[in-house]
């Protein structure tokens, strides 16, 4: 008799004929076993297949079954029983293997229901015919065929739809958890691409959190394995989000790699993070936050490539003189001890300077205040009053002009797809 690799767990349904579980048994040889049989063969089982167990597991467990012809409350029994047992008996997602071949109609339909969650393998022997396919073995010197599935195989599609349209609405932790469902379950083959999956929503998610350069491996170890898979076929649609992918990866490395005290790409980082923010999650009390901060971020790399100004730590020297009494009377920082322009401040530095973003920013402040304001009396700025969306939307707007920022500076986070 051939025998496989031993399994964590295996399930074995029965009905009547003993010899094809005897068969399964000793083939997986299960660390862990269960039998799903009707109550009136419980007695059958302990006198004619335990004792023809070649190498008895470490636990077995029964699930008893009242009815084995009536769906219901099979799926019942089983639901209840089955998923505690293997909770308890510590199975990993995918360990589970399932034999159907004793199993009635109504008895293969629940547990298959019951174990999918748990399960990657599902066996069974059956009786040759033309066009089935399988590994021939004689049982009592009758010749059947022993099947071996991964229904993952197929159902990972429909998990996967759901992972993209977590990934595309910027839920990337329950993407990532989704895609490592479906890795552990899927064949050897399949694992890859979706370990690459998961590694994507976690770059993406460690970006929104501003975890750049953990964010930027993630990345680039993802991209490798979608690009490969991507050589093999893979889902349809894998091939067009990759040039998304490395573009992203390219303004992270940017980011990451500038020696500079002040990065340039920071603020444009935090624009496009406001405006997914209030685009995709619709969360205006963030979006706002990220707004205000991203527009102090223009004004900070300014003064520092240009005038080798500091906002953080200000030398009063290097202010224009008409600045210089107010920078020593108000914006000394009691933590530090250093004197830190505030944003507004920032921009009437910018516009002394007669540098060209201030009076930007000069010309601007009639329709920013109003904003500014909004922001200053939401519940993530100074205040209890939950910020309106088109408020955010109509600071975002002069942000972008004021910053004469053009829509391919941004960078844009893929939509991952399936055609």
């Amino acid at each position: 008799m051939a025998q496989d690799q031993p399994v964590a767990a295996l399930v074995v349904a029965l009905t009547g004929e003993l010899a094809p579980a005897v068969y399964s048994i000793n083939r997986l040889r299960p660390e862990c076993l269960c039998f799903v049989v009707p109550e009136s063969e419980k007695a059958l089982v302990e006198t004619d297949v335990q004792p023809r167990i070649s190498q008895l597991p470490r636990r077995w467990d029964w699930v008893l079954l009242s009815d084995a012809e009536h769906f219901p409350s099979c799926y019942q029994t089983i639901s209840r029983s089955l998923p505690a047992m293997l909770r308890a008996w510590e199975i990993d997602p995918g360990a589970l293997v399932v034999d159907m071949t004793g199993a009635t109609a109504s008895m293969a339909g629940a547990l298959l229901l019951a174990a999918m969650p748990f399960t990657s393998r599902i066996v069974s022997l059956v009786g040759l015919k033309e066009g089935r396919e399988g590994e021939t073995v004689d049982l009592e010197g009758r010749e059947r065929l022993w099947v071996s599935i991964n229904p993952w195989d197929e159902a990972a599609e429909g998990a996967r739809r759901e992972a993209f349209e977590l990934f595309n609405r910027g839920a990337f932790v329950g993407a990532a958890a989704v895609f490592r469902r479906i890795e552990t379950r899927v064949s050897g083959g399949q694992k890859p691409l979706y370990r690459a999956f998961a590694d994507l929503a976690d770059g993406y998610d460690l970006w929104e959190r501003f975890h750049h350069r953990q964010a930027w491996e993630k990345l680039k170890s993802a991209v490798k394995a979608i690009e490969m898979a991507s050589l093999f076929g893979g889902p349809p649609g894998l091939k067009g989000v990759i040039p998304a992918i490395k573009a992203n990866a390219g303004f992270l490395e940017k980011l990451v790699l500038d020696p500079a005290e002040v990065k340039e790409l920071l603020a444009f980082d935090l624009l496009a993070h406001a405006g997914r923010r209030l685009q995709v999650a619709h969360d205006t009390e963030a979006a706002m936050r990220a707004l205000v901060r991203a527009l102090e971020a223009f004004a900070q790399h300014r003064l520092f490539k240009h005038y080798r100004i500091k906002t953080w730590d200000v030398q009063p020297e290097q202010l224009p003189e008409a600045l210089r009494d107010t920078c020593l009377s108000c914006y000394l920082e009691d933590i530090d001890g250093k004197y830190v322009l505030p944003a507004q401040a920032q921009f009437r530095v910018l516009a002394a300077l007669d540098d060209p973003i201030g009076h930007s920013f000069a010309r601007e402040w009639p329709a920013m205040k109003p904003l500014l304001n909004a922001a200053n009396h939401a519940v993530l700025g100074r205040g209890a009053e939950t910020v309106k969306a088109e408020r955010v939307q109509q600071l975002f707007t002069v942000v972008i002009k004021l910053s004469n920022t053009g829509d391919a500076s941004l960078p844009k986070f893929p939509t991952l797809k399936m055609e």
